[in-house]
């Protein structure tokens, strides 16, 4: 399926890390629970492992999110890219969260994915580059959205807010969809996702105005919002016509009255 600003079959509403933070981030515990509160599309960060295999985890490092210091100690590397996906997947994510997700894996990109497509959900691929990896990441985790949506008719979203990686996946998978991440409207930041080809901006919920909603949108871009967690700033962005809110709150928002 082409993705265009016309032809657009994601939901509105997009569970921010699988369930924001009513579960650990970026495990499949969280994608579960936000599927049961009845979300349909998910928001994950990929990295990749020493050997090369794309995982989930947002931080550099592991120390927030797993039991990596407790099982290692301080003197062995707490970035997640220096490890290979056999040390990963031996740590604890789920425990930092609460006693109830105790044990819970690191998942790799693929088990992630196959949840996701066995369960026709949506997902939108942030990749997260461990510092000075952007363009491997960028090649490797394009070339698995590739060969996992292959048969798909709807394919993922890949993001990031690094330019690098994003030309990466434009240059291995030109036919998967992109959008650029946005922290701040640095300057050239709409040459440069037209340049890249992408179909979306997605802004921090601050960023967007009437201003920078008529610039990405007049440009062929839709506007999608980080992170929506209050029922005042989406009515303000609804307003100002963004049509895309990850977010959080998994539990205040009911996605499927507003797809």
């Amino acid at each position: 399926m082409l993705i265009t600003e016309e032809n657009w079959p994601y939901p509105t509403w997009i569970a921010h890390r699988g369930a924001g933070k009513l579960a650990p981030e970026n495990t499949l515990a969280a994608f579960r629970l936000g599927a049961a509160h009845g979300y349909r599309m998910f928001e994950c960060d990929v990295k990749l492992s020493a050997d090369g295999v794309p995982f989930l985890l947002h931080d550099d490092t592991l120390t927030r999110t797993s039991n990596a210091l407790l099982q290692w100690g301080a003197d062995v590397s707490a970035v997640g890219g220096d490890h290979d996906w056999g040390t990963l997947s031996q740590l604890d994510a789920g425990s930092w969260h609460s006693r109830a997700f105790a044990g819970e894996p690191l998942p790799c990109f693929e088990n992630i994915a196959h949840f996701c497509l066995h369960n026709g959900y949506g997902l939108n691929i942030e990749i997260k580059p461990t510092t000075g990896q952007a363009r491997q990441t960028g090649t490797v985790v394009a070339q698995h959205a590739a060969r996992l949506w292959r048969n798909a008719s709807v394919p993922p979203l890949l993001s990031s807010f690094d330019p690098e990686a994003l030309a990466a996946a434009h240059d291995t998978a030109p036919h998967l969809p992109r959008g650029l991440l946005l922290e701040t409207l640095w300057k050239g930041w709409l040459e440069t996702a037209l340049s890249l080809e992408c179909v979306a901006i997605i802004c921090d919920h601050t960023l967007w105005e009437t201003s920078s909603v008529t610039q990405a949108q007049s440009a062929g871009f839709r506007c999608l919002s980080y992170t929506v967690n209050d029922a005042s700033k989406a009515q303000r962005l609804l307003d100002l016509g963004v049509e895309g809110f990850i977010t959080d709150r998994v539990d205040l928002f009911a996605p499927a009255s507003s797809q």
